[in-house]
This record gives structure tokens, C-alpha cells and sequence, in this order.
């Protein structure tokens, strides 16, 4: 064996069992701090206006409704201490003439009587679409949500022909998705 195949072969061995020496175990733990967020500013839905025509009573009409932040409503604040401007929701009814037939506006406190201790303190309103004519009545999906989840109390608003208003929990969500009930399957 020659001289430099000799250190190699040391050199090897030198490093195998330099490999082979066991390491310090240690208890100590490495991971990064998670930090909350400190809550910002106000955090403010975005406006939002929506039409539909309709057939109600044998004549046309257009509902209009829209969603607006409102910074003289009372705000919310969630569980990390957020706080949340409340909306207001106003609906316009029009007869074809242009003329307004019906005209009110909503804020969360037009469902107190239907929501729970939780709601009332930390929800906001939230949305409100047209769903369909029911004899005299134009029937509305109204919502109000614990802002930024998922969690929220459906509600029915029901506006006769001549203003009277009624107003339910809504005890029949559509999950599926699908408007349609007589899908043949």
C-alpha cells in the first residue's frame, strides 16, 4: 500500500468513526413565537346594491335593496377585540311608473327579537335578497352574521301590499345549492 493510499484509508476511518460519535441530546425546544394580530381599525363590509323584477299582483315592479356600512350604528367587536361597523339595509319597492310603492330601511336592531344574547352583542346584518312573491307578500332572506365566520341566523322578511311587515327565523336553509326543487333525478 503506498503512502497515500495509507492516509486515505486513515483519513476514511478518522471521519467513520468521527460520524458514528453520538450527538448531545437536548430537551430544549425550537420554534417560533405565534404572535395574535393586535386589532386594527374598524373593519367595514363592502357596499352593495342588487334589483330584481317582479310580477307581484298582476303588475311590474322593481325591488331595489343595498347594503351600506353605517358609522352612526353601534359597532360590534369579536373575541380578539376587532371592531366591526354594522349596516344598514334599505329596499325600495317601484311601481312601473317609477313611483315608490314601499320603502324601509333595516338595521340589526329590526331582528333583536330574534336573535340570541351573542348576536345582539357581537353580530352584524349582513345580507338581504329578494325570493320569490307569495300571493300578496314579497318574501326577502335577511341575515345577520358574527363577522368574518361562517356563523350566522337565517331570516324570513315578509312585506305585504300594503307595507305590513313580518318577520321569522328562517327554519328551512337551502344547503344544497340548487335552486331548483323538481329536478328529476
Amino acid at each position: 500500500m503506498t503512502k497515500k493510499q495509507l492516509a486515505f484509508v486513515l483519513m476514511a476511518g478518522v471521519l467513520a468513526v468521527a460520524g458514528c460519535k453520538d450527538k448531545k441530546q437536548t430537551t430544549d425546544i425550537i420554534t417560533t413565537k405565534v404572535e395574535t394580530p393586535k386589532p386594527t381599525g374598524p373593519i367595514r363590509m363592502q357596499p352593495y346594491k342588487d334589483s330584481a323584477d317582479v310580477q307581484w299582483l298582476g303588475k311590474n315592479y322593481r325591488v331595489v335593496f343595498s347594503r351600506t356600512p353605517s358609522d352612526s350604528l353601534p359597532m360590534v367587536k369579536d373575541e380578539s377585540g376587532q371592531l366591526f361597523v354594522d349596516n344598514r339595509i334599505s329596499l325600495l319597492v317601484r311601481r312601473q311608473d317609477g313611483s315608490v310603492a314601499i320603502s324601509k330601511t333595516f338595521t340589526k336592531a329590526a331582528f333583536n327579537n330574534y336573535l340570541d344574547n351573542e348576536y345582539k352583542r357581537s353580530g352584524i346584518l349582513e345580507g338581504f335578497v329578494f325570493d320569490e312573491v307569495d300571493g300578496s307578500q314579497l318574501e326577502f332572506a335577511a341575515s345577520v352574521c358574527l363577522p368574518q365566520t361562517d356563523e350566522y341566523i337565517p331570516l324570513e322578511v315578509k312585506i305585504d301590499n300594503f307595507g305590513n311587515l313580518k318577520i321569522q327565523r328562517d327554519s328551512e336553509m337551502d344547503t344544497s345549492g340548487d335552486n331548483d326543487e323538481d329536478d328529476e333525478v
